[in-house]
């Protein structure tokens, strides 16, 4: 179970990948050894999928980001085409998406020139890639993977994201117990 403590954590995490674990047992509450094991125990269940420094793309000459939606001719259920836009350097993030076209990306570069080299030499070597369409992004107003942490449906799916990558035994969750109902009526027995 992921209770208010995880969520706690996990948004402390989210916002400074940094953040000693002595001031995140600080923050919440806890001795610092019970927030490591927290913390471990939500890196195996992968709820935690790693840490990563964020970089200034401008800073480092990466100022050209583009969107490129993919056409391919590829047959349904087939992913080759995916596996080879996410080998091309520059290329962030590949999602196989509904509709028109068959892959979103989002692409980095140095210069629109290199862009369209891109688009022309690495692209355009996939024999199934069949169009593209490029969107350039002119500002970039907001930009983040910080996830918000519902209180509701978060078990259940952290569970089936930790049992699809690990893919051990399903183990049923505790029932949980009506007090109310083995109690007599009247007596006010709080636990």
């Amino acid at each position: 179970m992921i209770d208010v403590i995880d969520r706690q954590i996990l948004n402390i995490l989210q916002s400074e990948a940094r953040t000693s674990n002595a001031e995140i047992a600080r923050q919440v509450g806890l001795a610092a050894s019970a927030t490591l094991e927290r913390v471990r125990k939500l890196e195996d269940r992968g709820l935690i999928k790693g840490y990563e420094a964020k970089l200034c793309p401008e800073c480092l000459e990466w100022s050209t980001l583009a969107f490129v939606f993919v056409r391919s001719e590829e047959k349904p259920g087939q992913m080759s085409t995916g596996d080879c836009l996410a080998q091309i350097p520059g290329v962030l993030e590949v999602h196989h998406v509904a509709g028109e076209d068959c892959y979103l990306t989002k692409v980095r570069t140095d210069s629109t020139e290199a862009l369209g080299r891109l688009l022309r030499e690495d692209f355009g070597s996939i024999p199934s890639v069949v169009g593209t369409r490029t969107t350039i992004v002119l500002e970039t107003i907001k930009e983040t993977s910080k996830l918000i942490i519902r209180d509701g449906d978060i078990d259940a799916v952290a569970n089936s994201v930790a049992n699809a990558a690990a893919d051990p035994e399903p183990v049923a969750e505790p029932k949980p117990v009506d007090e109310s109902a083995s109690e007599p009526a009247g007596t006010g027995a709080s636990a």
